[in-house]
């Protein structure tokens, strides 16, 4: 066998092992994509079942917007819930998007898997629960992310696939 052609060998050997020695998340090398993912902002009490934010509520998804100004959002995601529409609203309307609504219920690896089928490039802001947000960020970086309280509305999650498929979770205060 020609010395060349083991060596070459040998390394492909190397890095598919290493590959399954890895946890991390296979992507397409050469996409660049980066997902924020927020639970919805404060909501009223009264209605149960689906209440609407709150004057807080309603300048912290502004807020959220403003923070993303600057980006390449091409994307906005969020369940069908009046709460989480509400806190995605701004920010779609400052980038001239419509809110993709996503089920609540759908099992966050197969959601984080759309969202990684569906997008290379850009910004997308998710929003979910207190519930799910967490579990999402969780699924799309393939690492461990701590639960949120049902008191909890100010945690961004932004998970960053860079050009080479390599993942970042950056935990921030979301703002006010």
């Amino acid at each position: 066998m020609h010395t060349g052609f083991r060596f070459a060998l040998l390394l492909s050997t190397l890095a598919i092992l290493a590959g399954c020695a890895s946890n991390a998340r296979v992507v397409d090398a050469g996409s660049a994509v980066t997902f924020v993912v927020v639970r919805h902002a404060e909501k009223a009490a009264g209605d149960a079942e689906d209440p609407p934010l709150t004057a807080e509520g309603e300048a912290r998804a502004r807020a959220l917007a403003d923070s993303l100004a600057g980006t390449d959002v091409v994307a906005v995601y969020s369940t069908a819930f009046q709460r989480t529409r509400s806190t995605a609203a701004p920010t779609a309307a400052a980038h001239g998007l419509a809110v993709t609504t996503y089920d609540a219920k759908q099992p966050t690896d197969a959601l984080a898997a759309t969202l990684r089928r569906t997008h290379h490039s850009g910004t997308v802001l998710v929003v979910g629960h207190s519930n799910t947000a967490p579990a999402i960020a969780a699924a799309l970086c393939g690492c461990d992310v701590a639960s949120m309280t049902e008191a909890e509305y100010g945690r961004r999650m932004t998970v960053h696939f860079d050009d080479d498929g390599d993942v970042t979770l950056l935990v921030a205060p979301l703002p006010r």
